[in-house]
């Protein structure tokens, strides 16, 4: 089991640190939304991996990667949901060029003691919203569920129990997950005064929302084929 848990880990760390939409949307949300939004969100993903888990001990993706038409439909919906994403990434990015060419001397001065909401705010997510998305994110993308049904066997010994052995390999993945997007939560928290700049939160925006838009569109056309 030690042996298995070691391969694991090191095949784990790889498919982690991969680029793909997880690491999209969890700098989105760090931009968008704060520290603790953005950790949930890496939470919700995180999360995704067990509800995965435990459709592959189910033989739930089993029947996704031997029907193509609920694999197509899935992936659909994951390419739906993750343009989506970026198409309101894209818009507040909008939103907020809107708002830093209104601060010239033309602008209207807003009154004594009148609250002046930050450029994006109102596309601030909470953290049950963060999860949520981290957590849809995941699920929608049945890529995983593949990943775990044709890579998860081959870690379980012969003896073990099928379930209990297939959380456990989850559970390395989910916390290799969990501290590799909250590790970027965290940088990007820190330096946030960066970040926060108007004209770097729209290239930043416009860079995840585009990400996200690309992501989803291949995924489209790839399952149109």
């Amino acid at each position: 089991m030690f042996s298995s848990l070691l391969g694991f880990t090191a095949v784990a760390v790889l498919l982690t640190v991969s680029p793909g939409p997880d690491f999209a949307v969890v700098l989105r949300t760090s931009l968008g939304s704060g520290r603790r939004s953005a950790l949930c969100s890496a939470l919700g993903i995180a999360t995704g991996c067990f509800v995965w888990g435990l459709a592959g001990a189910a033989g739930l993706t089993a029947m996704l990667s031997a029907s193509q038409a609920a694999y197509d439909v899935l992936r659909v919906a994951g390419a739906l949901y993750l343009m989506w994403l970026g198409f309101q990434a894209l818009r507040s990015a909008r939103r907020s060029s809107k708002a830093a060419g209104g601060t010239g001397a033309d602008a209207p001065v807003p009154e004594a003691g009148a609250a002046v909401p930050a450029p994006g705010e109102a596309g601030r997510q909470s953290p049950l919203q963060a999860f949520r998305t981290g957590l849809l994110t995941n699920v929608l993308n049945p890529k995983v569920g593949v990943v775990y049904m044709s890579l998860l066997p081959q870690f379980i010994p012969h003896d073990a129990p099928v379930v209990t052995t297939t959380l456990l390999l989850v559970a390395v993945h989910a916390v290799l997950g969990f501290g590799w997007l909250g590790g970027i939560a965290l940088a990007v928290h820190r330096a946030r005064a960066f970040f926060q700049r108007p004209r770097v939160r729209r290239r930043m925006d416009q860079a995840t929302g585009g990400v996200l838009l690309a992501l989803g569109a291949a995924v489209g056309v790839e399952t149109a084929r």
